[in-house]
This record gives structure tokens, sequence and C-alpha cells, in this order.
């Protein structure tokens, strides 16, 4: 039997309706207090991590860099080798962005507790709306969908968008409250074809 669309067409009709939703269910306010806990933060001279276990960690890397280049560093921690020595990078006042589909996994717990033990602030982000994270974060961003979109609803897809679309919703507070301009973002992103166009609007407005 050859490959068709099948499958294919099933994930998508399940993929709209799901995001759709969360973005209705998605809370705005929450997603400014955990702006407002960074930036106090920055204003003490701390620093933003981010953490997360199996295919979250992938977007706690995006993220890492995505938030670096409007303005807010924020460095990644390996969640496992957080409690092996790495999370020596985390000083009192820091905050740490934690990442988990479902807000239980044992190695999240043994981090965290690490972390806050350290004196860091923790915004959690998870599908698992009465999870552990949720109890023992500062701040709780939820990223909870109900399907994933195929015959096992288990392996994460649907579920690593919303984390996506939560946290970059924070990179644009986080970005406004950065008064991000095209001179600054320049400066960190002077290379490739972004560079580039950028370059060009700036010679355009001196013209």
């Amino acid at each position: 039997m050859g490959i068709t669309t099948n499958k294919l067409e099933a994930y998508i009709e399940v993929l709209q309706p799901e995001i759709n939703d969360y973005i209705n269910r998605l809370d705005k306010e929450k997603v400014v207090e955990a702006c407002e806990v960074i930036s106090e933060s920055k204003r003490n001279h701390g620093r933003v991590h981010i953490t997360g276990v199996g295919k979250p960690s992938h977007v706690a890397e995006y993220i890492a860099a995505l938030n670096s280049s409007v303005g807010t560093p924020t460095y990644y921690l390996d969640t496992t080798e957080a409690i092996h020595g790495s999370a020596g990078q985390v000083i009192p006042g820091d905050v740490v962005i934690a990442i988990s589909n479902s807000g239980q996994t044992e190695e999240l717990k043994r981090t965290v507790e690490s972390l806050k033990r350290l004196g860091a602030k923790i915004i959690g982000v998870s599908g698992g709306e009465n999870s552990w994270l949720k109890d023992h974060s500062t701040v709780f961003l939820l990223a909870g969908v109900n399907q994933e979109g195929d015959d096992l609803n288990k392996p994460p897809r649907i579920s690593i968008i919303a984390e996506i679309i939560v946290l970059q919703c924070l990179s644009i507070l986080l970005q406004q409250e950065e008064q991000l301009d095209l001179d600054k973002y320049y400066q960190w992103h002077p290379g490739g074809a972004l560079g580039e166009s950028i370059k060009n609007l700036k010679e355009v407005g001196t013209q």
C-alpha cells in the first residue's frame, strides 16, 4: 500500500481547532505576570534561564535564542545536567522558565527543587493544569491541548506548538519592555538575510 494523505489530513483537521481553542483560553494576565517577574529580576541584575524535559528541551533552546535576540539574554539549562553541577549558572534572584508536557516528570521535579533552594523564581510551562510544576511555580503558564493529532495521542505535536505560542507571547512583552528598535536589533543580528534587510532599511531611512 502506498503512502496516502489521509493521516496528514486528519492531523490538520485536529490541529486548527486545537490551536484556536488554546489561543482562546490563553491566560494573557498570567503572561503579563511572568513578564513582570522577569523584568523585576532584570532590574536587579538577575538573569533568565530556560530548561525543558524531552521534546520541550528543543523549545527551550529556541526560546533562549529568540529572547536573547530581542533584548532579554536567556541561557539554556540542561535539566539533567542541572542536578550534576550546571545549576551553578543560576544565582539568587534569577528566573528559570521550566517547560514540561506533563509537569510531573521526576527529572524536572529534582531540578526545580534545586533551583528554588538556590533562590531562583520559576515560571512553569505545562499542559498539566493540576500538575506538580504548577504547584511549585512562581507563575504558571498553561500550554495544554486535548489532542496531539495522531492515533496514539502521545507523541507531543500540538502541545509543543502551544508551548511555543505562550512563550512567544511572553517574548513579545519582553521585547516591548526593552523598547527594542531596529538599531538595537541590528546590533544583535547584523548577519544573514535578516541583517541585510535591516541594513537596507537603515540606508533608505538616511537618504
